[in-house]
């Protein structure tokens, strides 16, 4: 099978919203009036994202998951994405499973494939997703000022859970595994409760390097510090379950949770709560913005947690 050939049978879908999508140089298409256009690259590489043993369907999910959880950072409504895969040979079984999963997303957030490129090599996905958020509406990582609580939605730290699993690190019950490495390989996006946070929230980011990491880049871009309350960040019951030091290492430097961090003035805790139920996902205020610089995390009484924890860093 030929390169043409892979596209035409399994990425070659109609486009209704682009002007013109797959089979030219180029696609076409524009946002509406009043709307910015909001654009998030990701790439998936085999062996640094994702196992060599995940099902080809949630490998698909997951590309374009990860895509749309930026978009939703910023309170985008997604329009369309392109793909480019590098892959170490033409697989059928793998091709099928992975357009599978990719389609079942996109058709779920009705966005369109409208391009990209494939070539041979080591296994290596990368996606880019519009969407289109309207003028002066985004929401930014810079927008965080002192007094704001910090929420979080969703529960933190399963994926990395289940990745201590993979290296052998955790045993855990066949039943409570699936959970996790659920959570792990098929991410759910909050593209509503991004869209719903706008004109609520004051600053966004997805969490994808761990909760540490991932507010530093708030603090940073905001000129403000916090007090984190690693006590109220919520988990699932299946890491309550675990040891309080697997906690601690999964809620603030986990990764690949996908969930929202964002904050808010305290008057619109109402509003938040709100946003979340539209959207029907938990949100949990799980600390403040400060104007004293740095990041201190405390115990539910307060204490300071000597945590020597970070977020991830590919190059670190």
């Amino acid at each position: 099978m030929g390169e043409f050939d892979l596209i035409a049978e399994y990425f070659s879908w109609p486009v209704q919203r682009a002007t013109l999508g797959v089979g030219d140089d180029c696609a076409l298409f524009a946002p509406a009036a009043g709307q910015h256009l909001a654009v998030s690259s990701d790439m998936l590489v085999e062996g640094r994202h994702f196992l060599s043993t995940v099902a080809p369907e949630r490998l698909g999910h997951k590309a374009l998951a990860v895509n749309l959880s930026d978009l939703a950072a910023c309170g985008a409504r997604p329009l369309a994405f392109t793909l480019a895969l590098a892959l170490p040979k033409v697989d059928r079984d793998f091709l099928r499973g992975f357009a599978l999963g990719l389609h079942r997303l996109a058709s779920a957030y009705g966005i369109e494939l409208v391009g990209g490129d494939t070539t041979a090599g080591p296994l290596n996905i990368c996606i880019t997703a519009f969407g289109e958020v309207p003028v002066g509406q985004a929401l930014l990582r810079r927008g965080a000022r002192a007094g704001d609580r910090l929420w979080v939605s969703g529960t933190l730290g399963d994926a990395r859970l289940a990745l201590e699993v993979f290296r052998g690190t955790l045993v855990l019950p066949g039943a409570d595994f699936e959970t996790v490495r659920l959570a792990m390989e098929t991410p759910q996006p909050r593209v509503a409760l991004g869209q719903t946070l706008r004109g609520v929230a004051s600053s966004a980011i997805d969490l994808s390097d761990g909760l540490l990491g991932d507010l530093q880049h708030v603090l940073k871009a905001s000129g403000t510090g916090a007090t984190l309350d690693r006590d109220a960040i919520p988990r699932s019951a299946v890491l309550a379950r675990q040891s309080a030091a697997w906690q601690q290492t999964c809620v603030l430097a986990g990764g690949d949770d996908y969930e929202l961090l964002f904050t808010a003035p305290p008057a619109h805790d109402d509003a938040v709560r709100t946003a979340g139920a539209a959207a029907g996902v938990a949100v949990t205020p799980i600390g403040s913005i400060d104007a004293r610089p740095g990041l201190r995390v405390v115990d539910a009484q307060g204490r300071p947690v000597l945590a020597e924890l970070r977020g991830f860093d590919h190059f670190a």
